[in-house]
């Protein structure tokens, strides 16, 4: 029995080797020159520093684009949802880390199962005895017997105001517990200020890292004190990763967003330190409407997520975006693009941009003169259990 045709993808057959003209829209494009530099340039920065680089795949969803950072130097990769880690894993992805907790036992027996199939290493946080309890629970119930069947990071607070134990005993109490169920492996501590990612200042982000620096330093001691290891510190994000690689106490970093690069981060003060990450997303829309001092293009909310703000107008320059709706946006400026114009923008939030498309549109040779190279399905497009 033949499946049903997806139109999501049939609006894109045949795309592979055309122009960019081909392409219709709205459409999420990735230039794949820019996008390399990109992963080439987080990869030698984590490797010259001797940093494990384990990125967000929450930002792309898509098992190619991990297996290619995987390639590229990258040890696993990071999610926040069981599904997205089923989704990528059902793809081939090999080592993936759910860096957030799970406390409901359906999902946790979904991830047992996945645990006792066996062909992808699964790491998840926990900063609950709860939490500690129905994992092991869930690996039981679906007959995993081998010890130290996936490895768990305690999470802590570092100033976010989010998930997290409170640093020192709390966090020491979890790691206890951990230690004493034999199907998980106490791999170390979950340390992300969230918030820190987008504050504007060089010196904001230093000195906010500085003191969840504190609080990671003040925990692992105690926990070590107690007689257990900690093997592994893992966190920071495009944000702050220069400053967590310098602390001397992150030996894992967790930046997605550098791939593309979004709107938001790029309105950050560049750390000197931080290589030079290129905007790679775009999102290509055109004028389909037009009126003497504005022009209407027809990427709207369902196109490009606005939690952080508009998109900015890439191409043509000088244009402002606002006024968006299901389907709209409206172009303002002094020289308005005509009728059936293409309009690149660039997503102000990367990750919720992705998960309104099922695929991305990967193009070789620039925006204008380029040509398709390849579809990347957004294989965790909705995962959000």
């Amino acid at each position: 029995m033949n499946a049903a045709p997806d139109p999501s993808r049939d609006r894109f057959a045949g795309l592979v080797g055309q122009g960019v003209a081909a392409i219709d829209t709205p459409a999420l494009v990735i230039d794949l020159d820019t996008m390399e530099r990109n992963l080439h340039r987080m990869a030698d920065f984590c490797r010259a520093r001797g940093l494990r680089l384990r990125p967000h795949a929450k930002m792309h969803k898509c098992a190619d684009l991990a297996k290619l950072q995987m390639q590229h130097g990258a040890v696993g990769v990071c999610v926040q949802k069981i599904g997205e880690a089923l989704a990528l894993a059902a793809q081939g992805v090999s080592d993936i880390y759910i860096s957030n907790e799970v406390i409901d036992p359906h999902k946790l027996a979904r991830l047992a199962h996945a645990v006792r199939a066996g062909g992808t290493r699964f790491a998840i946080a926990v900063d609950s005895a709860l939490g500690v309890q129905r994992l092991a629970d869930a690996l039981a119930h679906a007959g995993v017997a081998h010890p130290q069947a996936i490895d768990v990071f305690v999470e802590i607070d570092v100033g976010h105001g989010r998930c997290g134990a409170a640093p020192g005993e709390a966090a020491l109490a979890l790691a206890r517990a951990v230690q004493a169920q034999r199907t998980l492996r106490f791999t170390g501590l979950q340390a992300y200020h969230g918030s820190a990612q987008h504050r504007r200042s060089v010196a904001e982000r230093r000195d906010t890292i500085a003191q969840a620096a504190q609080a990671v330093a003040q925990t692992k001691a105690l926990i070590e004190a107690a007689g257990i290891a900690v093997p592994l510190v893992t966190g920071a994000g495009t944000g702050t990763f220069v400053h967590e690689a310098a602390s001397g106490l992150w030996g894992e970093l967790q930046a997605g967003s550098y791939l593309f690069m979004d709107a938001d981060y790029a309105a950050n003060t560049a750390d000197a330190d931080a290589p030079a990450f290129e905007h790679a997303l775009f999102v290509k829309a055109q004028v389909m409407s037009r009126a003497a001092e504005l022009a209407v293009i027809d990427a709207g909310h369902k196109s490009h997520a606005i939690d952080s703000g508009p998109p900015r107008v890439w191409q043509p320059e000088g244009l402002d975006c606002g006024g968006i709706s299901d389907e709209h946006a409206v172009l303002r400026g002094a020289h308005l693009p005509t009728l059936g114009d293409t309009v690149w923008l660039i997503p102000g939030h990367c990750d919720p941009t992705v998960n309104l498309h099922d695929v991305m549109v990967g193009v070789r040779g620039g925006l204008v003169s380029g040509r398709v190279e390849r579809l990347l399905r957004v294989d965790a497009r909705g995962a959000l259990g």
